[in-house]
């Protein structure tokens, strides 16, 4: 069984950088006047606000874990917000969250210092009538256990947390959840898990599948984010998972994977789910969870920048407080006449579209359209070519990739899923690492980026040459590797296939397969002229998701062959919204 399954390592005490003002232990209720500011540069409260500090909860099995609540002054039956996640509680204003805004170019004023990372800000919900729980969880700083890295022990442990809150005599009985990336993880855990008082969620931008997002997205044994996440969040005093150790002993899906990933079907609350194209760790996982969850009541925002930006931005936690307002103080504020659908299309030169609306993603407008690789002319074309062709690339030489271009002759917007299906073949070899790419080109031939975040210093130039995908959008991207190709036929469709990655299929000399990638979703313009490049690549093409991590490197030798046209007409499938 998965928990027989799961391994473990000692954890550490929380280090100086990750410490705030108020990480230290000491139970007590205070209240913080209109004004308080916990340190110069953050955001006054605009009301006062009861802060209860380090208070016990007892999870099912006995196990402690310590909360801080944040709630408006001699008010109430109030609504809570939950903020679930391995950073500590007390966070707020440590040197490591500082930095973090920095790095995108927020300013600290923007907030209090009072919210967990990437959670809800008391100063500005306190003042709208709800309280936020800040929880350490299991494991975290002063909360007892061992901890475990997105799971569904933390949906339980969540349902027990909310059940507890909503029997606070200061508390409505209503109870919510938001934040971003692990706190958006979090809740489709603990939805799924359908605790009584859960009346709404807010997950905005993060994986569902621990195996297919974090650990091994294309079957590929890509940890360098997974290892930031276990050694630099989970921080107690007792032991924390070893998911590095699990990857290297269960490469194939388990019980254990399973278990770290949500019940989808479960999940029937309100939910207004905030995703991007831009995160590559999160922009997947975030669509497969707005797909499959059961909730008849769903909303999706598709913005075009980086997830924390978006979330602090004062427009946006507006939207989200209606949506709250809606759910958790029952209010009939109109909500339910928002479009279940905004997206964006990005330009990559200034003419960003947002908020589009529609009623579905893609929208009822786009036709999946096949563009096929020619190896002749290096083309992609909407007719397949009858001749056969084949182009190959060695993966220790340069160029270890190949590329085909389309040049559009009229306005042409892609909104939607690719996905590539390529006729592939290891020469030397018995297995292929693949990294594939869309790229926008200017009509010059010049590949279009944009910076998904306000700092755009030479820092920021440095962070993103190679790397640092979650400040600078490049393209939608794609792996696999080729003997992981077994597609899951109950949950593939055709815009988005999904492997079951339970089997591995070598290749045998001068063998042809026919694989299915599918890319990252994409919202892109192309105006007359402009042009779409598509790669095929032995190597990451994108670098790392966030600076400082390990890069992952391709386990390939030998030579890679694409086959195109005649019986092996290799294509990509874009999502084409029509004119």
């Amino acid at each position: 069984m998965s928990d027989e399954q799961k391994l473990f390592v000692p954890s550490h005490p929380l280090p100086a950088p990750r410490t705030g003002v108020l990480t230290g232990f000491d139970p007590g209720t205070r209240t913080l006047a209109a004004g308080y500011q916990v340190a110069p540069q953050f955001r006054p409260l605009p009301v006062d606000v009861v802060f209860e500090k380090d208070v016990a909860v007892q999870l099912r099995d006995g196990v402690t874990i310590y909360v801080d609540i944040f709630r408006p002054a001699g008010v109430e039956n109030v609504p809570v917000i939950v903020a679930w996640s391995p950073y500590g509680k007390g966070q707020g204003t440590s040197l490591s969250v500082m930095g973090v805004f920095g790095l995108v170019g927020l300013p600290n004023s923007f907030v209090s210092g009072l919210e967990k990372f990437e959670a809800p800000d008391p100063a500005y919900w306190c003042a709208q009538g709800y309280a936020v729980c800040n929880p350490d969880v299991r494991g975290v700083v002063d909360s007892e256990g061992d901890s475990v890295l997105w799971d569904r022990q933390e949906g339980r442990d969540c349902y027990d947390l909310i059940e507890w809150l909503a029997d606070q005599s200061w508390c409505s009985g209503k109870v919510g959840m938001s934040g971003t990336s692990y706190l958006a993880v979090s809740q489709w855990f603990t939805a799924a898990e359908q605790p009584p008082h859960l009346a709404a969620i807010n997950p905005w931008e993060g994986v569902s599948d621990v195996y297919r997002d974090l650990v091994m997205r294309g079957g590929m044994p890509d940890t360098g984010f997974a290892q930031q996440l276990q050694d630099g969040s989970f921080f107690g005093k007792n032991r924390k998972e070893d998911i590095l150790a699990e990857v290297e002993r269960y490469p194939l899906i388990s019980d254990l994977w399973e278990n770290k990933i949500p019940d989808f079907s479960s999940i029937t609350v309100p939910a207004y789910v905030v995703a991007s194209y831009s995160n590559t760790l999160h922009t997947a996982g975030t669509f497969r969870a707005w797909r499959r969850i059961a909730s008849e009541e769903k909303w999706l925002r598709i913005h075009n920048g980086q997830e924390w930006p978006d979330y602090y931005d004062e427009a946006n936690v507006e939207d989200l407080r209606r949506f709250f307002d809606r759910y958790l103080k029952d209010e009939d504020n109109g909500w339910e006449q928002t479009p279940r659908v905004r997206y964006s299309v990005l330009d990559l030169e200034g003419g960003d579209q947002v908020a589009v609306p529609a009623e579905s993603f893609p929208p009822a407008d786009v036709a999946s359209t096949k563009y096929y690789l020619d190896g002749s002319t290096r083309a992609l074309a909407t007719t397949a070519p009858a001749a056969p062709a084949e182009v190959s690339y060695k993966v220790d030489f340069n160029p270890n990739a190949v590329s085909f271009i389309a040049r559009f002759d009229e306005e042409t917007t892609l909104v939607g899923y690719p996905k590539a299906r390529l006729f592939v073949e290891a020469r030397d070899a018995d297995d292929m690492d693949l990294f594939v790419l869309i790229q926008k080109l200017d009509a010059y031939g010049t590949p279009l980026q944009a910076f998904t975040v306000p700092n755009t210093s030479p820092m920021a130039h440095d962070l993103t040459d190679n790397g640092a995908t979650i400040l600078r959008y490049k393209g939608s991207d794609g792996r696999l590797r080729v003997s992981a190709r077994h597609l899951d036929e109950t949950l593939a469709t055709d815009d988005v296939p999904a492997h079951s990655f339970d089997r591995i299929e070598k290749l045998s000399q001068g063998e042809i397969v026919e694989i299915e990638i599918d890319l990252l979703p994409v919202g892109l313009a192309f105006r007359p002229a402009e042009q779409l490049r598509f790669v095929i690549s032995s190597r990451n093409l994108l670098g790392t998701l966030m600076p400082g991590i390990h890069e992952y490197i391709g386990a390939n030798t030998g030579t890679h062959v694409i086959h195109t046209g005649g019986a092996h007409a290799s294509y990509l499938q874009l999502p084409v919204r029509k004119n």
